[in-house]
């Protein structure tokens, strides 16, 4: 399937009506938020942190505030403030609310990056009032959302009231991202530093051993899906002697650089978010090999089924023996969201020659827990159930489980557990 720009556009809704007035300044731009509204906040990497801290210095002006929040890798002002006025959404949990737990002001609701576009459309359950957005500095009359667009771009397209920060750090990316500049009722100039992913600080043997397992898997031509994380860096490092592959992801990181440059990537990457870093932030900058695209064709089951050998690579905290996979909780502790994961694993059954590789470490808690378990215990969800297991990857092995079902299926499992701990999941 050929995506280009205008299959993209053809995938947005259209741009509400322009704005009249354009302010420059965050105090004055927040100030017509009207009370008990829904806020959008988008950003990942690079939230509007001018436009929170107006909103913080003016919270006196309401009494309830909603803010919905596809996805956060960093603490906001406004946390500081739960239930007063603030109350929180997050549609993607993670470490950034790891203070607000158990608060009555904040509301996990797990949901596919796929549901996002529904969830937040004019018509949806979650309808926002207004959209909090970064953006890049203007070029030819228009701003990009730069490093997170697929969970971003619905809402700052309808959102009856779309407030942006430009931010020099912020690059413009070409595709779903680009607005006019009019589309704003605000655009508050202030630069803030984006939060860089974490970068390993040491080599990873596990997940190199891993890496070359997975990297078996994956043929020549293969369009390419991967998550976060060192298990993922490992097993692009080791596709750099592939060829003719493409990316289609929920995002793109470094390693797709390194690859692109190697001659290995054809074609433009797609994807609806950039792993945030320096050196990607300067090669992603209207770079025509990258467009970034809504949810509904970065994870669209319609789009994902018309990709010939699409592999989609993600990891779990947990695989039970019948191959169903927990990626949400560690014990009663909630570290993610669902994501990606659910559709990039569907997408991959439904596509011609299509592969799902949940690749893992065997154990936790210094190699004392098995990560290969019997059965998701409850409260832990089961996000991806059994019927979507393909190919299970650790340090240990490689278990294709497709084909296979009941103690078959259990007994290939428990193969790629550690040897030490496999006796008790055998029994």
């Amino acid at each position: 399937m050929k995506i280009d720009v205008d299959l993209i556009e053809a995938h947005l809704p259209p741009l509400r009506p322009s704005t009249s007035g354009c302010s420059n300044d965050a105090e004055q731009a927040v100030s017509i938020i009207p009370d008990g509204a829904r806020v959008f906040v988008g950003g990942g990497a690079a939230a509007p942190m001018a436009l929170l801290r107006a909103m913080v210095a003016q919270r006196h002006r309401w009494t309830h505030l909603e803010l919905v929040m596809p996805m956060l890798q960093q603490r906001l002002p406004v946390f500081e403030h739960p239930g007063e006025p603030f109350h929180f959404v997050t549609l993607q949990a993670s470490p950034a609310f790891k203070y607000l737990w158990g608060h009555r002001a904040l509301r996990v609701q797990p949901a596919r990056y796929s549901d996002y576009t529904r969830l937040c459309a004019p018509d949806g359950p979650l309808a926002c009032d207004v959209a909090l957005v970064t953006v890049s500095p203007p070029e030819r009359g228009r701003v990009s959302l730069g490093l997170s667009v697929g969970s971003v771009v619905v809402a700052a397209r309808t959102v009856p009231l779309v407030l942006g920060q430009v931010n020099s750090e912020i690059p413009y990316t070409l595709g779903a991202g680009e607005l006019p500049v009019g589309h704003f009722d605000a655009l508050v100039v202030e630069t803030d530093p984006v939060r860089d992913s974490r970068v390993a600080d040491e080599a990873d043997p596990i997940a190199d051993a891993i890496g070359d397992r997975a990297a078996t898997v994956i043929g020549d031509g293969s369009t390419i899906q991967f998550g976060v994380g060192s298990i993922p860096n490992a097993i692009l490092a080791r596709l750099s002697g592939h060829r003719g592959l493409r990316v289609h992801s929920g995002l793109v990181s470094e390693a797709c650089l390194r690859l692109h440059e190697a001659g290995v990537i054809e074609g433009p990457m797609i994807a609806g978010e950039v792993v945030n870093s320096p050196v990607l932030r300067a090669w992603i900058h209207r770079n025509p090999n990258v467009l970034m695209a809504p949810p509904s064709i970065t994870h669209g089951a319609a789009t994902l089924a018309g990709i010939e050998q699409f592999v989609a690579i993600n990891s779990a905290v947990e695989v039970a023996l019948d191959g169903s996979a927990n990626l949400e909780m560690v014990g009663t502790q909630v570290i993610s969201g669902p994501g990606g994961a659910p559709d990039f694993a569907f997408g991959a059954s439904i596509s011609n020659g299509g592969r799902h590789l949940t690749a893992l470490k065997s154990t936790a808690g210094g190699g004392t827990i098995s990560r290969l378990v019997e059965f998701i215990e409850p409260p832990r969800p089961v996000t991806l159930p059994s019927y979507l297991a393909d190919v299970v990857v650790t340090e240990h092995g490689l278990a294709e489980v497709r084909a296979l079902g009941g103690v078959e299926r259990a007994r290939a499992l428990v193969g790629v557990a550690d040897p030490a701990l496999r006796a008790r999941l055998a029994r």
